[in-house]
């Protein structure tokens, strides 16, 4: 998980698509992400992995110069389905999966 979120670090410092303030807002929600995503991996391995993965392809889409908008409302639409199990258990993991959700979502229209 530490190299998926690491790869997803370099993807966003390097995206060219992305505006400095877009930048900065999604490795700060992505700094939140990966301490929630270790609490969780402690517990939950396989779905710690799943919304890492899920990260990785929403941020590849948000962040391709030429945006296909059904690739990134799929990839949205997933890293949000990976979550909704864990409202009651992990709740501050849900808002930062929320929050990119959105903010990656907003960059795509």
């Amino acid at each position: 998980m530490k190299d998926t979120i690491a790869r997803i670090e370099e993807r966003i410092r390097s995206a060219g698509a992305l505006k400095d303030e877009n930048r900065a807002e999604l490795l700060d929600l992505l700094a939140q992400l990966k301490s929630q995503i270790g609490a969780l991996s402690k517990t939950n391995q396989e779905q710690a992995q799943s919304i890492a993965g899920f990260a990785q392809v929403s941020a590849h889409e948000a962040t391709r110069e030429e945006k296909n908008p059904k690739s990134l409302k799929h990839s949205i639409l997933g890293l949000e389905s990976s979550v909704t199990d864990l409202e009651q258990s992990h709740p501050q993991l849900v808002g930062v999966v929320n929050r990119i959700a959105t903010m990656l979502s907003n960059m795509g229209i």
